[in-house]
């Protein structure tokens, strides 16, 4: 959080949220990060980054970038399904091969975020959304987010045929940013993501970054249902506005999956060094094939 500006980008939630690189591999996510890294005057959060900016952070990519870094195993994010496991528990091979120390597994703090960070969401997300659509001024065709509520009913058969807007309805109802109801939660989130967790964890084992699983293979789009994932890693350094690199390390039925680098504020360019060593010793990214679908036969087989 801090580093890239986001004018521009349709906000969510202005504690939690911000753009970074999707590139096919860590050198082009250093060289894209390197062009869109610094200030931005409609920003204030860039105020935080002024230190970082300015760097080339393709001097980072070191393939001995994990040679004698000690990296804490998140096993609390393992366990995802009995086939996808295997290929994390390969993954720590690649580690050990590649010259890190690890610790496993690091014992997780207890992350009691939950509801508060909900009710960032909420209050944020009314605020920045109606700040973006003043910011856009006459060429917004809504200007705030109650406008956008009456549109989706008055266009209710095309706008919410699959989805309703549950998440608009209560965000609408939320006050200022100056609420207790906000401060207290915001207040909250930042001391049990930061302060009592990736700070604490850090320092607890003296890690240089921390290693788990991102998320399981994708599932298919289900607007009947909703999403359908296995499990996986995300919410704590976003809620923390702390560094995450994904980078790929296998495979299942064809579908990848990632595991995750993370650690404290402005770490980037270890985590950067330490996926890159990872990525040129797994070498687990495959090209996309772009299959019309994938059945399976009655043996359990994939088959195109």
């Amino acid at each position: 959080m801090g580093l890239v500006g986001r004018s521009g980008i349709i906000p969510i939630s202005h504690t939690q949220d911000t753009a970074g690189p999707i590139a096919r591999t860590v050198a082009d996510a250093a060289i894209l990060l390197t062009a869109i890294s610094g200030a931005d005057a409609n920003d204030e959060a860039t105020r935080a980054g002024e230190k970082q900016f300015g760097q080339d952070y393709t001097r980072y990519l070191d393939p001995q970038g994990l040679r004698g870094k000690k990296i804490g195993i998140a096993r609390k994010y393992f366990g995802i399904s009995y086939l996808v496991d295997p290929v994390f528990e390969s993954t720590l091979d690649v580690l050990k091969r590649a010259g890190a120390e690890l610790v496993d597994p690091v014992e997780m703090p207890s992350q009691r975020i939950g509801g508060n960070e909900s009710t960032v969401m909420q209050y944020e997300f009314k605020h920045g959304l109606n700040a973006y659509l003043a910011w856009l001024g006459e060429s917004a065709p809504v200007k705030s987010l109650e406008e956008i509520i009456a549109f989706n009913n008055a266009h209710a058969e095309r706008e919410l045929i699959f989805f309703g807007q549950q998440i608009f309805e209560s965000a609408v109802e939320k006050g200022p940013l100056t609420e207790k109801e906000y401060t207290d939660a915001l207040a909250a989130c930042r001391r049990i993501s930061r302060d009592e967790g990736i700070d604490a964890l850090m320092d607890r084992y003296e890690l240089d970054a921390v290693f788990c699983p991102t998320f399981g293979p994708a599932g298919p789009t289900d607007p009947i249902n909703g999403d359908h994932t296995l499990g996986g890693f995300s919410s704590l350094p976003a809620v923390a506005g702390y560094p995450h690199i994904t980078v790929p390390c296998g495979n299942v039925f064809g579908l990848p999956v990632g595991a995750s680098f993370w650690g404290r504020a402005w770490s980037e360019p270890l985590l950067i060094a330490a996926a890159y060593a990872f990525e040129q010793l797994a070498a687990a990214r495959t090209a996309p094939r772009f299959l019309p679908g994938v059945e399976f036969s009655s043996s359990g087989g994939p088959q195109a």
